[in-house]
């Protein structure tokens, strides 16, 4: 198996960042206006890190460029912390919709990365 990606993969990995990114700016928004341990710092700011870090990998993969590898690493590693952050609130449907999100997006970007790792791996 070689280390090109299809248009799928990649269109599947675009929209997974994109959901992931507006997935985590509305879960910050819910989760200040419930306050209390939704709204710890440290909370906030790593779904708003996870929200930056998947709009920057989406425009790398909406721009085909070939470093997409490199932003898909560190979305995935930065997805996988958020998911597991929001699973402690796991009486949340908010926070629940969140892990999931956080999870597809992590899963799709690690198969983007090994696409640029020259492994050749593929997550599908």
């Amino acid at each position: 198996m070689g280390t090109t990606m299809t248009r799928e993969q990649l269109e599947r990995c675009f929209a997974y960042c994109r959901d992931c990114h507006e997935t985590c700016l509305r879960t910050v928004q819910h989760c200040l206006g419930l306050g209390g341990r939704h709204a710890a710092a440290h909370h906030i700011t790593l779904l708003l890190d996870c929200a930056a870090i998947c709009a920057t990998s989406a425009g790398y993969l909406l721009r085909e460029s070939p470093r997409h590898h490199e932003t898909c690493r560190a979305c995935a590693v930065v997805c996988r912390a958020c998911a597991a952050e929001c699973r402690a609130f796991p009486d949340d449907v908010v926070m629940v919709a969140c892990a999931e999100a956080c999870e597809r997006c992590a899963e799709s970007c690690e198969a983007m990365a090994h696409h640029g790792d020259g492994t050749g791996h593929s997550a599908h």
